[in-house]
């Protein structure tokens, strides 16, 4: 059986539960707000439901290291088998669909290559931007491929916010794209702060933020003005939790209240056995349950 059995999720549980004790104290009163999102919602109401995977880094090229480039196409198919036998509202790609290539038409030829699978899965899909999906191309190159309008933007579904961010700026503020940045280097510009706080202020939903660079760090792989968009999120009072991939590992760490949690690299290993992907359920009274399959954790965690 290739989803979590719950005796792992038991045992996760307990481990969270001690490993995160201080700061589930610390961030009580930040846990309380969003509950006033669900004042007037129940358990029966119907649970959105969403499929997620990160990191396929999809290349028709030998594998290196830890990394199976081509072998993505084998575990996005089984993602997909176990997709398609729940009823998904959407899924949503965390960035680093495809990896480097050496020229724009061989890049380009491995996302239409991955992209043309993933479309298959589910008709409404989203796009997060990662760092190796604009190596080599330009965003509106990954963009227009994809058919997707924004690189950052925000939509609601049911009675949920859900927003998408882009880190892959320089810091000063450039875009990512053609070689020209250092991976260490991601930021959300000024421009997308100011978008994002007026977005927040704009709704009356309990938010999710889907992102490729993690939020929740201060090293590599964490974003270098990762604490000015935390402190957006916790001023609004909205955002329950925080999706993300990048450092390929599963992690989870809550910061004021708000769920960081970071999803396992599809890429990583040879075999289905090393495949990693989940479905998220978000239920009427504001329950989160992410279901993991193979090597992705899962968690629940109540409003």
């Amino acid at each position: 059986m290739i989803e979590k059995t719950a005796r792992e999720t038991q045992i996760q549980r307990r481990a969270f539960l001690r490993d995160g004790s201080l700061l589930l104290c610390g961030a009580s009163l930040g846990v309380a707000l969003p509950r006033r999102l669900f004042a007037d919602k129940t358990e029966a109401a119907q649970p959105l439901r969403i499929g997620l995977v990160t990191d396929l880094h999809y290349a028709d090229k030998p594998h290196a290291g830890s990394r199976y480039y081509r072998q993505s196409l084998d575990k996005l198919a089984e993602a997909g088998d176990e997709f398609q036998k729940q009823k998904l509202d959407f899924v949503v790609e965390l960035g680093d669909l495809i990896d480097a290539a050496d020229s724009v038409e061989t890049e380009l030829g491995y996302l239409t290559r991955i992209n043309r699978d993933f479309s298959n899965i589910c008709k409404t899909r989203h796009y997060v931007l990662g760092n190796h999906c604009v190596q080599t191309l330009k965003k509106e190159e990954f963009l227009a491929a994809v058919e997707q309008p924004k690189s950052y933007y925000s939509f609601d579904a049911g009675n949920f916010h859900f927003v998408v961010l882009d880190a892959c700026f320089r810091s000063d503020g450039e875009p990512y794209g053609r070689n020209n940045f250092k991976w260490t280097d991601p930021n959300i510009p000024a421009a997308e702060l100011e978008w994002l706080k007026a977005d927040l202020d704009k709704t009356t939903k309990p938010t999710i933020v889907f992102g490729h660079q993690r939020l929740d760090v201060s090293n590599n792989h964490g974003v270098k003005n990762a604490v000015a968009v935390r402190k957006l999120f916790e001023d609004s009072q909205k955002v329950l939790a925080v999706f993300q991939g990048h450092s390929h590992k599963n992690d989870y760490h809550q910061i004021a209240g708000i769920h960081y949690c970071t999803m396992v690299a599809m890429v990583e290993g040879t075999g289905p056995e090393n495949n990693g992907f989940s479905t998220m359920s978000l239920a009427g009274d504001g329950t989160i349950t992410i279901t993991g399959f193979r090597k992705q954790d899962r968690y629940e965690w109540p409003a």
